[in-house]
């Protein structure tokens, strides 16, 4: 019997596709992974008997990354990151990914990859083979046995088809996305640290955690800021227009004149004159005609997130998240796709039957299935997958809310596809008075076609004209001249930026949303009403900024270019560490370039925000000078001192307060106490020059005094170390002090704790003595009553071998319930949001399309 692994992109996903090939009859077991489960069942492969095993990773295993060295903002120089060694590292080291994959593909005879299958899909393929091939046992052989699924949507049919149809994994397709993600780590890290440092170290108000800087990111930014110029730069102009009403027996029609406007008022005054001395007048000429409007093509991804934000006010990244869980619960086909034409065998009966229980448009349906439906628009075959369409009819019952809504909207969309054009007849009357033309126009759908399921797009009936003849008299009732004036643009709205991006280049169906998610973020745009982006100040200053040193940094033309060579890779038809190296040395340049004009962009920063001296309140004193720091609210929060022109980093989203006015024996600063705005009430004291740099080279930059190696300070590690950490592995449980007098301890790097005994006095940690378990011996006193035996005010034991204890406090039992139920990967507590600076932002565990 053969044994053949099968892994899928989520957990979730693995479920359903296990469900569908073992007929519902797999059994689940877990994983050393905590989010995955591994699903088993017994079937043939290639004629032989099987074991599967069905499971998942959760998006990338990897993540591209600096080696350590470079991660020190402080230390080093941005320029130096074009040059840099980068190394794949784990992507969610507690999740156990990389130790569960190559335990479950231990002598495994297959492999089969059920990953997305787009460009990003085929690059985790290629992490889950790195992995799994070395221990198959077939693994040394060659690749025969390592096959890929290609599937676009999650139905018995679909996934059959897609196990009958096997291929071979695409290597040129994964290394076009490793192309990306070092060209977005080098890129996005060289200008994000340069212009953070930079400017943060300036003003104090600029209200963003990361000056990012991104390829895509920027040029998006820019659209929204040259609209913003527009209205900006407009001056309003003053034109009139000749307002005319006559009436027809009891029926009064507001005419249309055919000179629209005039800018010049004596002009206008005269006409208006003219045409006040005729009280009446006939019609000189009625224009019938039959017109349709024509039903709209397949749908994409970019028209579905159009449509989501300008129709449905929903957000373009909110919108793809609940399409990516419509698409794993089975109601959606693949919700990534660029082509807008059905292939040419899809089965339009087959889903029209599926949609005939559907709650709301059942008898629309019903009516297709009976007279037959119509041929949809031919659209572009991009070659990826087959426009998005629902798989499976859905109720209010099962699905709510927005996720309800985008449903519904891309199940009438399918049907627009398949019905008629909206007909209609259009009625034009002409007028003239006092040798002026005039129009009215009125129109009568006579078929409505798609309109019928997309009723939110009608045609306005109340437009209706009498019915009217040649020659027809008409009473003049009202003529007036009315002044306006002209109007601005508005902001660009979602649905327009998104059209923008495709037009340029500028992101993929799928990264999109998360380069507009990123300019809101980073506080360079703002939504306002009717979802438009207005730009914020210091949105608008960077792209100003750009402009006046290098054009290039803001336009989309060069990502274009780059996109270009990714393509090229894709296809076979470039190098890719030849293209890697191209871009990086244009973008080196250009670097060098901005780092040495960067004045040009600060004369803007200087009109446009407040000095760091200039803000803040004086806070804690400074270690250096014994100064007063002032404490920086405004993102990132952080305090400065005036004397010394320092800057130093604090955690964010959460408050910051004096800690007893202790100071930190290292360096002499005043110690903080950071609590984060999570509702986990933990608070951690840190010392801002070490927070800020890291006195020791092997702990963290953004150390806190429960991650110091100092010997005898009493809030450092060394003095409050009880036991390593079992959840996470990385950690080292601590007393946690500043809880008291609710007392606990917790992890210093995940967010695990463990309550001790309330209302004591005091509890300390005995560091010279240590159990037989390695663990360190605790002390807890109690003033009042104690829960000890015979009353005793004072214990000291392990936590993990002492009875009383063990009983009290039940740590064994609580690390059982967090393993259970998950906790969160390691983190420094409140990190300061530098991270490698180039503005990642992973939807589905995975970081999408052109770069960032």
């Amino acid at each position: 019997m053969v044994v053949v692994l099968m892994i899928a992109e989520k957990p979730s996903l693995a479920q359903s596709i296990a469900k569908i090939l073992s007929h519902g009859r797999m059994k689940s077991r877990k994983g050393i992974a905590k989010p995955c489960h591994v699903h088993e069942y017994h079937d043939t492969f290639h004629g032989q008997p099987a074991q599967f095993r069905v499971t998942s990773v959760c998006g990338h295993v990897y993540s591209l990354d600096f080696q350590s060295q470079y991660n020190n903002w402080n230390a080093v120089d941005p320029v130096d990151l074009f040059d840099a060694e980068v190394k794949r590292k784990d992507a969610n080291p507690s999740q156990n990914i990389y130790k569960f994959l190559k335990q479950e593909g231990d002598g495994i005879d297959y492999l089969v990859l059920w990953l997305d299958c787009d460009r990003e899909g085929e690059n985790i393929c290629f992490e889950v083979i790195d992995i799994v091939k070395p221990v198959m046992k077939f693994g040394r052989a060659g690749d025969q046995n390592i096959l890929r699924a290609k599937f676009s949507a999650i139905t018995d049919k679909d996934i059959f088809r897609a196990m009958e149809t096997l291929i071979t994994p695409n290597k040129n397709e994964a290394l076009s996305v490793d192309a990306r993600q070092e060209l977005d780590l080098r890129i996005g890290c060289a200008f994000t640290r340069f212009q953070t440092r930079f400017f943060q170290g300036k003003y104090g108000d600029l209200d963003s955690s990361l000056i990012s800087y991104g390829p895509c990111q920027t040029p998006t930014l820019a659209f929204c800021v040259e609209r913003d110029d527009k209205i900006k730069s407009f001056e309003p102009e003053k034109y009139w227009k000749i307002d005319v009403k006559v009436r027809y027996n009891n029926s009064t029609l507001a005419l249309q004149w055919d000179r629209a406007r005039i800018f010049d008022k004596n002009v206008a005054s005269m006409f208006c004159e003219d045409v006040m001395a005729v009280t009446r007048t006939k019609v000189t000429k009625i224009t019938t005609s039959q017109k349709s409007r024509t039903k709209p093509i397949a749908l994409n991804t970019v028209e579905m997130l159009r449509k989501a934000s300008s129709g449905l006010n929903i957000g373009p990244h909110h919108a793809m998240a609940i399409a990516e869980r419509l698409y794993i619960q089975g109601y959606i086909s693949y919700p990534r796709t660029e082509t807008t034409t059905y292939p040419e065998n899809f089965d339009f009966r087959e889903l029209l039957g599926k949609l005939s229980s559907h709650e709301d448009l059942s008898q629309h349906v019903k009516l297709l299935q009976k007279s037959g439906f119509n041929k949809p628009k031919k659209g572009q075959d991009a070659g990826d997958h087959p426009p998005i369409t629902p798989m499976k009819v859905a109720s209010k019952a099962e699905l709510s809310g927005d996720s309800w809504r985008l449903y519904d909207y891309i199940v009438r969309h399918y049907l627009a596809t398949v019905m008629e054009d909206c007909r209609y007849t259009q009625t034009t009357c002409t007028i003239e008075i006092a040798k002026e033309t005039f129009t009215c126009s009125g129109m009568i759908v006579t078929s409505p076609g798609f309109l019928s399921v997309m009723n939110w797009l009608g045609q306005d009936d109340s437009q209706n004209l009498p019915n009217l003849d040649r020659g027809a008299a008409l009473e003049v009732v009202e003529v007036k001249l009315s002044e306006h004036q002209t109007s601005p643009p508005d902001y660009l709205t979602e649905s327009e930026l998104i059209t923008l991006m495709e037009k340029h280049g500028i992101g993929t169906d799928a990264s999109i949303p998360v380069h507009i998610n990123n300019i809101c973020e980073r506080n360079y745009v703002k939504i306002t009403g009717s979802r438009r982006l207005q730009p914020t100040q210091l949105g608008i200053v960077l792209i100003h900024g750009y402009h006046k040193i290098d054009s290039d940094l803001a336009l989309p033309t060069m990502r274009a270019d780059v996109e270009k060579q990714l393509n090229l890779i894709a296809a076979g038809k470039a190098d890719f560490r030849a293209v890697v190296n191209y871009a990086t040395d244009i973008f080196r340049s250009k670097f060098c370039y901005f780092k040495d004009s960067v004045s040009n962009m600060d004369q803007l920063f200087e009109v446009s925000f407040t000095p760091l001296a200039e803000t803040g309140k004086p806070f804690c004193k400074c270690g250096s000078c014994s100064r007063y720091m002032k404490l920086v609210a405004a993102k990132p929060s952080r305090l400065y001192c005036q004397t010394c022109n320092q800057t130093y980093n604090l955690p964010q989203n959460g408050t910051i307060k004096l800690y007893k006015e202790l100071k930190c024996p290292i360096d002499n600063f005043e110690l903080v106490l950071f609590a984060a705005n999570t509702g986990t009430s933990k608070a951690v004291p840190l010392c801002p020059a070490c927070y800020t740099k890291s006195p020791y080279p092997d702990v963290s930059a953004t150390m806190t005094c429960n991650q110091c190696l100092h010997l005898s300070c009493p809030h450092s590690m060394m003095q409050n170390r009880i036991i390593n950490c079992q959840i996470c592995n990385q950690g080292t449980i601590v007393l946690d002090a500043p809880s008291a007098p609710k007392w606990r301890m917790t992890c210093n790097r995940c967010k695990f704790f463990v309550p001790l005994l309330p209302n004591a006095s005091k509890v300390f940690v005995k560091e010279d003595d240590a159990c037989k378990c390695k663990t360190n011996k605790i002390t807890i006193e109690f003033k009042d009553e104690s829960p000890f035996p015979d009353g005793k005010k004072s214990r000291s034991g392990c936590l993990k071998c002492d009875d009383i204890f063990i009983k009290l406090i039940k740590m064994e039992s609580v690390i059982e319930e967090q393993l259970t139920r998950g906790i969160p990967k390691p983190s420094n507590p409140g990190s300061h949001g530098k991270s490698r600076g180039h503005g990642r932002k992973r939807g589905r565990g995975r970081g999408r399309g052109r770069g960032r």
